[in-house]
């Protein structure tokens, strides 16, 4: 054989084993892809299974997982999270309600509201928030009633107002309540110029939380101590008519009116038959709780005194429904609460107003 076609022979075989290593790498892929595509087909088929067998989609199931994981309540709003809370401060807020006083600032972001009527049946507010809240502006921020002050003193609040009558700066003093009045903490509060007084107070969290850190230790109040109250979750759907309740304040321009959104599976607020809207929106709430306790008319003024400590009727109004249940507060250092009988009521997380009358004839539900 000449140099040549040995030459030949040895090309034609190396151009044979780079086709035969060619082809062997092609099976050697095809091979991986088959299996790889067998994993995906067994993966979906198994997915297949399970998601008919429990009927849930996995991306249901992936959120069910994360909401399983949020099994405390918020000691103050009932609202699901990760991990246990402290008991945060409570602020108190005299909030005013008169007709050259709104629209107000804040209190749609108040995790419970105390309405009850002052002198003339004009309604004033008590709006709570605690320190862990950002609400920067809150008011107009009005005077101090005795019957409020008791109702702050169950949830140890800071209690945030504008002077007040005698018989509830008296209380303040002889109470113990842990006290900011603008008259002497003027710092804490500011006027604003386009309106006119008495009715252009206010305040902030971020200054509730200032006065809190100076003098909490001063007022011996190194530890935040309260009840709390027992919670659920609002219903997944309402079916059936609903009911609201009307509040009859001074008419027309202090009538209340709660109205069940089937949606939204919450209350609004509407005043003078018109929707309540607060910095741009409307005043929602989860629960509504009519107070009925004796108030009386104390002076010429028409200035009122209202039980506040004892027991009585009182009516919830929750997912939609009405129930007849009774308000406790065993004295002004406990904590205002409802009972079904012997049983505490469960309220839904979220936002609580409660509306104190003198008697049946003061709301109507419907």
């Amino acid at each position: 054989m000449t140099q040549k076609s040995r030459k030949n022979k040895q090309e034609k075989d190396s151009k044979c084993r780079v086709k035969e290593l060619f082809n062997q790498r092609i099976y050697w892929f095809a091979g991986l892809g088959a299996i790889a595509l067998a994993f995906v087909i067994i993966g979906v088929y198994t997915s297949f299974l399970i998601g008919n067998q429990f009927d849930v989609p996995f991306d249901d199931v992936l959120k069910n997982a994360n909401q399983n994981e949020l099994v405390y309540r918020h000691p103050l709003t009932g609202v699901l999270q990760e991990s246990e809370s402290e008991l945060p401060q409570v602020f108190g807020v005299m909030i005013d309600n008169h007709y050259n006083a709104r629209p107000q600032s804040g209190i749609n972001e108040a995790f419970l509201v105390i309405e009850a009527p002052v002198e003339a049946g004009i309604s004033r507010m008590l709006a709570f928030f605690h320190s862990a809240q950002k609400v920067d502006k809150i008011g107009p921020v009005r005077s101090a009633r005795p019957y409020f002050i008791d109702w702050n003193n169950g949830l140890s609040a800071l209690y945030a107002h504008v002077g007040g009558s005698n018989d509830a700066l008296d209380k303040i003093v002889s109470g113990g309540t842990y006290n900011m009045d603008e008259y002497g903490n003027q710092y804490s509060f500011w006027r604003q110029i386009n309106r006119s007084a008495p009715h252009n107070t206010y305040t902030s969290t971020e200054l509730l939380n200032e006065f809190n850190g100076k003098y909490k230790d001063v007022n011996s109040r190194s530890e935040n101590v309260y009840g709390i109250w027992k919670f659920k979750d609002a219903v997944d759907s309402v079916s059936g008519e609903s009911v609201g309740v009307d509040i009859n304040f001074l008419p027309p321009y202090y009538t209340v009116q709660w109205v069940f959104d089937k949606d939204e599976r919450r209350y609004y607020r509407k005043q003078h038959n018109k929707i309540d809207i607060v910095d741009g929106s409307k005043i929602l709430a989860d629960n509504i709780v009519v107070v009925v306790t004796d108030i009386d008319i104390i002076d010429y003024v028409g200035r009122k005194s209202v039980k506040t400590i004892g027991e009585g009727d009182a009516f919830l109004f929750q997912d939609g429904q009405r129930k007849e249940v009774k308000w406790v507060k065993p004295s002004m250092s406990k904590r205002l609460r409802f009972y079904d009988g012997d049983n505490e009521v469960y309220m839904n997380s979220g936002v609580t107003w409660v509306e104190i009358v003198s008697s049946y004839d003061d709301f109507t539900s419907k």
